[in-house]
Formats: structure tokens, sequence, C-alpha cells
């Protein structure tokens, strides 16, 4: 069983991964690379002065496999429900289970209504600062909490925020991630020692 599942592999699902994974959280991630991103070309991203979508996408895949989510590339997810031990995502594969449930799935809203999250006047996803739905433990990232402000770099932060509201939850106090110049040293010295 996973702490958290994210459905999703743009911006919003891959840095909710990457937040949980890299701060001890067995995250699985689930991939259909669907995402809008392969149109993309950022010029717009903080931080990014020029890249092609499919680029980004290779980085935050591989930001997120450094730090050991699971991420099951090809895998669609048919349905998600509330079960007794947090929440069941169902995929052709089989099924699988989370404490948490973060949906990165752009601007399609099926998964959360079949999870029975409440809507907004404008058919999105209603969300709370931290990205949490109606139902608690679920979280809804990116362009199915937003009317049309659809921007890689929100997307990117609603699934940090997702991963931090579900880490501070688990810490049981405010959690941040913030790394220093030896913080950085540290986590990419162990990743480089055990040779990824």
């Amino acid at each position: 069983m996973a702490d958290v599942a994210i459905v999703g592999g743009g911006p919003a699902g891959l840095s909710a991964g990457l937040f949980a994974g890299k701060n001890g959280l067995d995250a699985v991630l689930f991939d259909t690379d669907k995402t809008w991103m392969h149109k993309a070309h950022l010029f717009n991203y903080p931080g990014i002065g020029s890249v092609g979508g499919d680029e980004f996408l290779a980085t935050l895949r591989q930001q997120a496999d450094d730090f050991g989510v699971d991420r099951k590339q090809g895998e669609e997810v048919t349905d998600v429900a509330e079960s007794d031990a947090g929440f069941a995502v169902t995929t052709e594969a089989g099924e699988y289970e989370a404490d948490y449930l973060v949906l990165a799935t752009g601007a399609s809203r099926d998964l959360a209504e079949s999870l029975g999250c409440a809507l907004g006047d404008d058919d999105t996803v209603d969300v709370d600062v931290s990205m949490e739905t109606s139902v608690d433990g679920a979280y809804a990232t990116g362009g199915m909490v937003r009317a049309e402000e659809w921007q890689a770099v929100i997307s990117a932060g609603d699934g940090a925020a997702a991963a931090l509201n579900i880490l501070s939850k688990e810490k049981g106090e405010h959690y941040h991630d913030f790394d220093v110049p030896d913080t950085a040293t540290s986590v990419f010295g162990d990743l480089i020692d055990d040779g990824e």
C-alpha cells in the first residue's frame, strides 16, 4: 500500500510525486502520457529560458524516478473510490491502495466527479488553498480546478501544495521543503552514491 497515489503525469502529478518521494512518502504515479505538455514550449516558466515540453517532461520524470516514485508509465486509471484504507485506484492491471489521492488529470474531472468531489458553479473541482477537495485526503490540481487558467507553472505549484499538505498531515506539523546547498549536496550525493 502506498502513502499517496497520484493520477496524472503532467507538471502537477510529477511535482506531487517529486515532493512526496523526496520527503520519504511511498508514492505511486499513473502516467498515460496524454499531458498537454507534449504540445508546449516553455518560455515563461521561472528559471527556464526555453525548453520544449517533451524535454521538460523527461526532466520531471527523471526527478520523480530519482526520488523513488513508483511511476506506472502507460497504466490508465479507470476508477478511484474511497476504501477502508483510504483510497482504491483501479487500472486495467489491477487495484492499488493508498492513504491519500492526488488527481492531476488536466481538465478532465471525471474521476473527481465519480469520487464525489464537490464542484463549483463553473464545473471546476472545489479545493481549498492546499488543493484538498471536499473528500478528506483527496486532492485535485491543475486544469480541473480552474476554468481557464491552465499553465504548467501553476499546475506544478498545485501538485507541490498537495504534496506538502499531505506531508504536514503525516508529520503532524506544518512541513516545509526548502533546500539549502548542504541539503542539496547531501540528497544528490546520496543518489550519485547509490548509482542513480
